[in-house]
């Protein structure tokens, strides 16, 4: 099987696919086909054969590649080419609404009571110790009925904001915030470009993310390698669970994710005409428990349906486990296995020992890191949301695991946080809104510094623009829970795509330092003084290295290795026994096995007095998904203008807006132009971001241009400005008022709307109105 990473390297071309590859110029042919069928069969032949192995979304390939020359008159395709205009509603997450509206819980009390009753079934089934398959199939059932629930809360409340998903990501190609890697190639699914506009407001929330975190915080920043080796990732556990399933056509080679494939399989079956309850009710049966599966009965599910490829109707091979790393060699030998990282944290952990030391062997300090990870998703999907390379900006706090509290928890314990407890889930509550200070005192949020970052990721999330009402913070089931997590809670965002994880933030105890001690044998622990000297006892084995050396030679070197890296319990059963049977066996780090007596080893105790105690510190790690952060924030910022829905713009708060300012004279009258320059070198003096737009047209088109863009403010220089004493008007993006200020002023006053030192509201009460109609037009 080839390496994860270049399967679709290996997918085989079509003759006439490998002529195109070779003669570009014939590509204009395709658009001479003269059969509309012909056209399209051609294209999909293309689309499925030359990118990429890909997996179906409601049963539908993933974006097509152009089936044209790049100088032929039909464009290539790309995202959101083919969606259709629709409006999708956010809709409030205010529990307070529901609960209030008995209609509306009078609807709602059916759904709750088949949640709750699942929600005793699996807690019965863990408390008997039942069957591993028993628990997942019930935990499978309750997923989907909270779903059910969910999904008619969100439909019974108010809708928080209406928008044009279309218009929307017309508008994000247009203005290119972001667009489809390759796209005059075809693009390729899952992976982005962000142009300008989407650059800066990416570079913008990182800082202010820095400032929220890094530097209030005072935290260590990293920037560690990307490229990292396979066995720091074996340590982690990303090799060995980090996988999914997925089948190939066994003729063209095309993947398709295994669940995912059932799923719309099974939908179209039961949906037939020909299909008979009993076969509904059946397939509705193993969709609920598809989660619970493993790779045989998902296998026999295949076999029994004769499910075949969607696109080609060819058999499928059998389950693979794909892993989700992408796999590389480092090296011009090949001999160094590696991965793209699948997270930045791994670099923080191994570098531990080395930041400890930097921050004076003192607990508990943060490390900080903003960097590129990589995932090979099957089937990448929603725009940013599910994508193979994604920006992340993780925090990984290290601390006493019996001393989690925050010395700044005071400052935000009367933060109110909309909180969905694994309870309420599992009993089919709504999320509820609760103090932090009295989650924690509850024990429903498992200790201050995890309750602390969850306050400090809801003001962050606020303060870039995030609505308050379409924020909760979900908490990980215990099945969903990572095993060494002692408490999880994953900050959602909703979006027209439903909740979206954005952030997560874990108490992941001490796992991974003490996974890495383990592989390297290096000592991951910190040190703190006790109260008092106490006298400890200490076994520790003693080779008897001639004896080893004489014995096993070369392999004498790893027997003494992997004899320091045993455990007190481990070393307890070696003396039992060398003093049972009189020998020892070791499995050494390569696999070998070896036979020790008591002529090589011996077992020897001793007491000694102490200062200090060693321990390996627990990990709270708040995790950030960039792209994620930033398709939320767009979605709830698109507004489009009253009475004139062609007039699109993001209402983007200034602090994150990507531009913070425009300059717009009031016509090509050269005298403006000094005044233009002048303003221009006052603003990027004062470090902010503008854009000159002097080009022809209305003043109001200029304004519609710079409003798509997401600047907040705009100067405009008029015929008034070149009269003493010389002023300006400076428009607001969001009410399109503008008040009229003195030109050496207006600098100041929009480096104190940028960092959100005064307000719009404040500067109309300073300043005059200036009442003009703007024009509408775009």
């Amino acid at each position: 099987m080839p390496a994860d990473g270049i399967l679709i390297q290996r997918t085989k071309l079509h003759p006439q696919v490998k002529l195109l590859k070779a003669l570009p110029h014939l590509r204009s042919a395709t658009s001479a086909v003269r059969s509309p069928i012909a056209r399209k069969t051609w294209s999909e032949h293309i689309a499925t054969k030359v990118f990429f192995c890909t997996t179906t979304t409601k049963g539908t390939p993933a974006a097509a590649p152009p089936t044209t020359h790049p100088q032929s008159s039909t464009p290539p395709t790309t995202w959101g080419a083919k969606k259709q205009n629709r409006k999708v509603k956010l809709r409030s997450a205010a529990a307070e609404f529901i609960m209030s509206n008995p209609e509306i819980e009078a609807q709602l009390a059916p759904l709750r009571e088949r949640v709750q009753e699942q929600g005793n079934l699996v807690r019965d089934l863990k408390a008997k110790g039942a069957a591993e398959l028993d628990v997942k199939k019930a935990v499978a059932e309750l997923k989907a009925r909270k779903k059910l629930l969910e999904d008619k809360e969100l439909a019974l409340t108010p809708s928080v904001v209406s928008f044009d998903r279309a218009k929307m990501e017309d508008l994000l190609k247009r203005r290119f915030f972001y667009d489809q890697s390759f796209a005059i190639y075809g693009g390729i699914t899952g992976q982005y470009d962000f142009g300008p506009m989407g650059c800066a407001l990416k570079s913008n929330i990182l800082a202010l993310w820095r400032q929220y975190f890094a530097l209030e915080e005072q935290m260590l920043e990293v920037d560690c390698s990307i490229l990292t080796p396979e066995p720091v990732l074996k340590a982690s556990g990303h090799v060995e669970r980090f996988a999914d399933l997925m089948v190939k056509d066994v003729k063209t080679g095309e993947c398709f994710r295994l669940d995912h494939l059932i799923k719309q399989a099974l939908e179209k079956l039961s949906k037939a005409k020909e299909a008979t309850p009993a076969l509904q009710a059946e397939c509705e049966d193993i969709i609920i428990k598809l989660d619970g599966l493993n790779k045989q009965e998902l296998a026999d599910v295949l076999a029994k349906y004769n499910i075949k490829s969607p696109l080609t109707g060819n058999d499928l091979t059998e389950p693979i486990e794909f892993n989700l790393m992408f796999a590389t060699q480092i090296g011009p030998t090949g001999l160094v296995k590696g991965f793209l990282r699948p997270e930045t944290a791994q670099g923080i952990f191994v570098n531990f020992k080395r930041l400890l030391e930097f921050n004076q062997g003192k607990l508990p300090f943060a490390v900080a890191q903003i960097g590129n990870s990589f995932r090979n998703e099957i089937s990448p999907r929603s725009g940013l949301i599910r994508v193979r390379e994604f920006t992340m900006a993780e925090i990984e706090h290290f601390c006493d695991p019996v001393l989690k509290d925050h010395p700044k928890f005071g400052n935000i314990k009367s933060e109110k946080m909309s909180l969905y407890s694994a309870c309420n889930q599992m009993d089919g509550k709504s999320a509820s809104q609760v103090e932090i200070g009295e989650a924690v005192a509850t024990k429903l949020v498992a200790n201050e510094t995890l309750g602390y970052y969850m306050a400090r990721i809801q003001q962050f999330l606020l303060a870039i623009g995030i609505k308050a009402e379409c924020l909760r913070f979900r908490q990980h089931m215990s099945n969903e829970m990572a095993h060494y997590a002692c408490d999880c809670w994953d900050a959602e965002i909703l979006t027209s795509y439903g909740w979206v994880e954005c952030v997560g933030c874990a108490d992941r105890s001490a796992y991974d330092l003490g996974q890495h001690t383990a592989a390297t044998g290096v000592r991951l622990v910190a040190e703190k003084r006790l109260p008092a000297p106490k006298t400890v006892e200490v076994s520790e084995i003693v080779p008897n290295k001639q004896a080893l050396g004489k014995t096993f030679k070369k392999e004498a070197k790893n027997i003494t290795d992997a004899l320091a890296k045993l455990s007190l319990e481990e070393i307890t059963k070696v003396e039992e026994q060398l003093a049972g049977d009189g020998q020892y066996k070791l499995t050494t780090a390569d696999g070998q096995s070896h036979e020790l007596g008591k002529d090589t080893i011996s077992v020897k105790h001793s007491s000694k007095t102490v200062h200090v105690e060693e321990f390996i510190p627990s990990v709270v790690e708040p995790s950030f998904g960039i792209g994620r952060i930033m398709y939320s924030l767009l979605e709830h910022s698109f507004q489009c203008r009253d009475g004139d829905e062609q007039r699109c713009y993001f209402t983007l708060p200034p602090l994150v807006a990507p531009i913070k300012c425009s300059i717009l004279p009031l016509s090509n009258n050269t005298d403006f132009q000094p005044y233009t320059q002048k303003l221009s070198s006052a603003l990027t003096k004062a470090e902010l971001s503008h854009k000159v737009d002097d080009s022809s047209g209305s003043i109001g088109r200029r304004y519609a241009r710079t409003d798509e863009i997401a600047i907040p403010y705009g100067i405009t220089v008029d015929f008034d400005t070149l009269k003493e004493p010389h002023t300006v008007t400076l428009r607001d993006r969001n009410t399109m008022k503008q008040v009229r200020v003195g030109l050496e002023e207006v600098v100041g006053v929009v480096k104190d709307l940028s960092t959100a030192r005064t307000s719009w509201e404040k500067v109309t009460e300073q300043y005059p109105l200036f009442e003009q109609q703007e024009a509408s037009s775009k």
